[in-house]
């Protein structure tokens, strides 16, 4: 079973996101913005972090660029959520939102069998 780690703003986005990936058959963490994230991380480092972009205390944009700088982190591949994909520099992968859910358990799926090669 497969650890990804949720990160957005809205409860509502991340309640979602728990359920579409817990019945895909991942086990989900989730944080409500960057911060937190990066504290999560840093915790129980996962095997996919999905983030959301535009997020008040730390975004999205930050977030990548933080997990690329630590070498411990650098090597989890993360799929961004954005309505504009060129916020998402650095990320893996990225998703046009809005997204239809089979479309996103198919990337991060990708992502997970392939790491950040899929790229």
């Amino acid at each position: 079973m497969s650890r990804i780690l949720v990160v957005d703003d809205e409860p509502a986005q991340r309640y979602i996101l728990r359920r579409i990936f817990e019945r895909a058959g991942h086990e989900v963490a989730d944080a409500g913005d960057g911060a937190a994230a990066l504290q999560a991380v840093g915790n129980s480092p996962p095997d996919l972090v999905v983030t959301d972009m535009m997020m008040p205390v730390m975004g999205g944009a930050e977030l990548i660029r933080r997990l690329r700088c630590d070498p411990a982190t650098t090597g989890i591949p993360i799929l961004a959520a954005s309505g504009d994909p060129h916020l998402a520099v650095g990320a893996d992968a990225v998703i046009a939102k809005p997204y239809a859910w089979h479309h996103l358990v198919e990337i991060a799926d990708a992502l997970l069998r392939e790491g950040r090669d899929l790229r």
